[in-house]
This record gives C-alpha cells, structure tokens and sequence, in this order.
C-alpha cells in the first residue's frame, strides 16, 4: 500500500499529543486508545491487526498480522482515521504518560526500525508494524525488553512515544554505549544490541543498576529515553501507602486531624 505523505505538529511539554492534518481520502492508524480528538470529517475503522495491509490479502494476511502484535504485547486491534470530507481534516493522537512524541521518517533509515514494545503511537498509513528477534539469547533474557521488539517497515511518518527526555545519539563504526537496558528506546538496523554482565556483584546489588546493561555497538542512530514506564511505576508503587497504612501514617493522620479540630475549638469559630 503506497505511504500517505500527512503533515502534522507535535504540541505541549511534559504531556505532548501530535495532531495530523489529512488531505481528502488520506488515514492515519493508531494504537488503541491513542486518539486525542478528531474533526467531523474523520470516519474510524476498527480493524485485525495493525491496518497497513502488509501482510496479505485475505483472512490470513489479517491473522498474520494480528498475530506479530499479540507477539509484542499489542492489542490485536488498531484504529484508521480517514478524512472522508473534501476538505483537510485534522486528528490527534495523545501520549499515555509523561514523555515526547518522536517523528520517524523512516525513509531517512532506510525504511525500518527498530524501538521497544509499548514506544509506537501513531502512524501515517502503509507503515507496518512487525516483529523483530532478539539476535542472542542474553538480550533476550536479560535485556527488559525480551526477545521481542516492535519493528517499523515502510517509507512513511511514523511517532514514537517515551518517558522523560529523548536523546539521540549518532554511532560511528565501532564506536560503542552501555545503557540501562530499560532507556533504550529506538535503534536502525545497523546498531548492534547485545547485553553485558556488569561484573562486580557488589556494584549490582548496591548500585541500583541491576546486574546487566545493554551494550550498542555502531554504526546506526539510537534513541534513549530518561524515565522509562518501568522506573517511573516502581517509584510510584514504592511510595504509595500499603494496604491498612503503616503506624507513622496512623500517627500523623491522628495528629492532623487532632490539630485541625483542636485549631478550630482555639480559633473560636463563630458559626
């Protein structure tokens, strides 16, 4: 299916969202839940898989491709959002948690890449979602990311989405990075992913590091991320208060309410 070449402007900071102006008869596939807003001219097409039409005609090529995005954690189901009016119509895709919104034109990577399983949002339609193997099995183990990555054929826009701030990072040949395996987010066919032992089980028990980190070998562009999902989860679900709430939490609990009924007996409230 031939690419469809749609503008669009990525707005906000903290919580962007990219909005996509599209020509008559012109789509754009999201993920499912992804959508912001729409204007009237836009009709929605819930459809099996990821609604390229890359993987064939017919129920197979629709199985086919379902099947690689319940691979990768997906839903089976993606939207298209066609602009069935005469006129340029617009529609916005919204981040699900604090990040940016990368615009890939995969064109200028040769028509493929590679980025971790939850990172896709939105695309122009043709480009097609895939899979893509881990190439040794220590990544795959140890990588956070398992065997599996999303991977992005075709030669259309496509936005990526990940925590925190986005830096990205040109490797010449040979030249390599070690990363927290969970800050990778987007690499091009040429960079090499493999996964290696710290090697000092003290530093990985008391390092807060963990026992491996990914190791990215050149040439290629990457893209890493600052706050992944994982690290930000962790954090919040190590602070929220436990089930039946600990005794400090009693005590101070106690003591405000205490303090503001005491406050309000003190201050001689006239009503």
């Amino acid at each position: 299916m031939a690419m469809d070449a749609v503008d669009f402007e990525i707005k906000g900071e903290e919580m962007q969202f990219v909005e996509i102006e599209l020509d008559p008869g012109e789509a754009a596939v999201g993920e499912a839940g992804s959508m912001f807003f729409m204007d009237s001219g836009i009709g929605m097409d819930t459809v099996f898989g990821d609604g390229s039409g890359g993987g064939g005609a017919g129920l197979f090529g629709k199985l086919l491709s379902a099947g690689k995005r319940l691979v990768t954690g997906e839903s089976l189901f993606t939207t298209v959002y066609t602009n069935a009016a005469s006129s340029k119509q617009r529609v916005a895709f919204a981040a699900p948690y604090p990040g940016k919104i990368i615009a890939m034109d995969l064109r200028q990577f040769g028509g493929t890449l590679f980025c971790q399983k939850d990172a896709f949002l939105c695309a122009a339609r043709g480009v097609a979602l895939g899979i893509a193997f881990q190439k040794r099995l220590s990544a795959g183990f140890f990588g956070g990311e398992g065997f599996v990555m999303q991977r992005l054929d075709g030669d259309g826009l496509a936005f990526v989405h990940a925590g925190g701030t986005i830096l990205r990072r040109e490797l010449q040949p040979g030249q390599t990075l070690m990363v927290d395996t969970g800050c990778v987010v987007a690499y091009t066919p040429g960079v090499d992913f493999e996964i290696q032992y710290v090697g000092k089980i003290k530093t990985a028990l008391f390092g807060g590091e963990g026992l491996f980190l990914a190791k990215l070998s050149g040439p290629g562009t990457l893209w890493l991320q600052s706050l992944p999902f994982s690290r930000l989860a962790s954090r919040v679900f190590a602070a929220a208060p436990q089930r039946g709430g600990s005794k400090e939490e009693g005590a101070l609990g106690g003591l405000a309410v205490g303090g503001g009924l005491l406050g309000g007996i003190l201050g001689g409230d006239d009503e």
